[in-house]
């Protein structure tokens, strides 16, 4: 599995952003998707993450409310909208899938995409 983030961006406090993560290859059905961030000089942390068919999903702390994760299977993409954005969303986003449910939920991805910035300015 091939994954593209994109939709990133500058965007002022309070302002949205759509992530999309566009996958190639086998079998995007079956996979288990996520989002990670990692801001500068931190390590890199789950956001959210959905389930093969939707029905399922699980967010950090600091995003429920605010982020929504989807999926279209159809389209073999993944979004993460992101409203309310505050300046400690700034960091780099990735997207990651795997149809191992114990790895999601180490966080132990074996597909990663190659990150889209966001960052919110105050």
């Amino acid at each position: 599995v091939q994954l593209q983030a994109s939709g990133g961006g500058l965007v002022q406090a309070g302002g949205s952003l759509r992530l999309s993560c566009a996958a190639s290859g086998r079998a995007f059905s079956t996979y288990y998707m996520g989002w990670f961030r990692q801001a500068p000089g931190k390590e890199r942390e789950f956001v959210a993450v959905i389930s093969w068919n939707g029905d399922s999903t699980n967010y950090a702390d600091s995003v429920k409310g605010r982020f929504t994760i989807s999926r279209d299977n159809a389209k073999n993409t993944v979004y993460l909208q992101m409203n309310t954005l505050k300046p400690e969303d700034t960091a780099v986003y990735y997207c990651a899938a795997d149809d191992n449910p114990l790895k999601v939920v180490l966080y132990e991805y074996s597909y990663w995409g190659q990150g889209t910035q966001v960052t919110v300015s105050s």
